[in-house]
């Protein structure tokens, strides 16, 4: 079921969050200004938000593999936008596929709601193995706000197993990720992580857990962040941090014997996430898009608004 957004008049067109549809995709606008797009074509492996910008217009990922520019790396084509997606799914691999099957596939739109305060966008998704069967249903919220320079976006997903259990075996690819952009990356960028256990740079960031962590660099003089946050309800919390120096900045909450063992826990457990038909599993995100900085002591009262959301 489609809920189309309300009308907005002249004077409105240019304040709060608006939706437009359009030809595979729908743009984003925030007080009149795009600042991403939900693409949502058959050629893609997974629908994305593509591109990312703050409130003023400052791009935060890599147009790789969509655009082509000169300084930017061409590693990982799979890296685009900010995706939500796994590998190792029945054996299917959701993750590093450029090629489909198999295949995330927009299914329907559930809500479209423009708004003063906030907006919201649902849809309905089909992950689809190697042999076209349907394994997992998702249902996807995303619910896109600002306040002052920052940009929040509220990201709930929920995969339901169809009609076969489906094993998600653990490992460091995947899960809700961004990719991004040349500057504010850490290796040749300005970028540097920090997470909620006060850990610095992706090498004390990467595989551990924590409520949150972000990365914040500076463009042409503009301090710049980015924060994930991980909401108490979603699966197998506090998640895991799949968090590089190249740019791949994901929360993966269900790597967990492999995050455990690369960072030399004695005795690794597995996770294996394992659902019956019918059943599903939450996961639920905040990021949040800012120019300027965010100290350890914003971004923790930030978390526990979002706590209690």
């Amino acid at each position: 079921m489609l809920i189309a957004a309300p009308g907005w008049s002249a004077c409105q067109e240019n304040v709060g969050v608006r939706f437009v549809p359009a030809d595979g995709r729908v743009d984003v606008l925030i007080n009149g200004r795009q600042v991403t797009s939900y693409l949502y074509t058959s050629d893609l492996t997974k629908p994305v938000l593509y591109p990312v910008k703050t409130i003023s217009g400052i791009k935060v990922n890599r147009d790789y593999p969509f655009e082509q520019v000169e300084w930017e790396s061409k590693d990982h084509p799979h890296h685009v936008g900010i995706f939500f997606t796994y590998d190792k799914v029945n054996g299917n691999g959701f993750w590093n596929n450029t090629t489909s099957p198999p295949q995330i596939s927009h299914v329907e739109f559930v809500e479209i709601t423009d708004g003063m305060e906030q907006g919201t966008l649902s849809v309905v998704l089909a992950w689809v193995g190697k042999n076209g069967k349907r394994l997992l249903r998702e249902d996807r919220s995303m619910v896109f706000r600002a306040k002052d320079k920052n940009i929040f976006i509220d990201f709930s997903m929920t995969l339901m197993a169809m009609d076969t259990t489906i094993v998600f075996e653990d490992t460091k690819e995947g899960m809700f990720a961004i990719r991004l952009a040349h500057w504010l990356k850490e290796k040749g960028g300005t970028g540097k992580y920090t997470s909620s256990n006060g850990d610095k740079g992706a090498a004390e960031v990467w595989g551990k857990r924590a409520e949150w962590v972000r990365i914040e660099g500076h463009k042409d003089g503009q301090q710049v962040g980015i924060a994930i946050l991980n909401h108490p309800s979603s699966q197998n919390y506090p998640t895991y941090w799949h968090a590089r120096d190249y740019g791949l900045f994901s929360a993966n909450p269900l790597g967990q014997s492999v995050f455990q063992k690369e960072v030399g826990l004695e005795a690794p457990e597995p996770y294996n996430l394992t659902l019956a038909p019918g059943e599903s599993a939450l996961f639920k995100f905040r990021m949040i898009i800012y120019e300027g900085s965010m100290s350890k002591e914003q971004l923790d009262r930030e978390f526990d608004n979002y706590r209690n959301h």
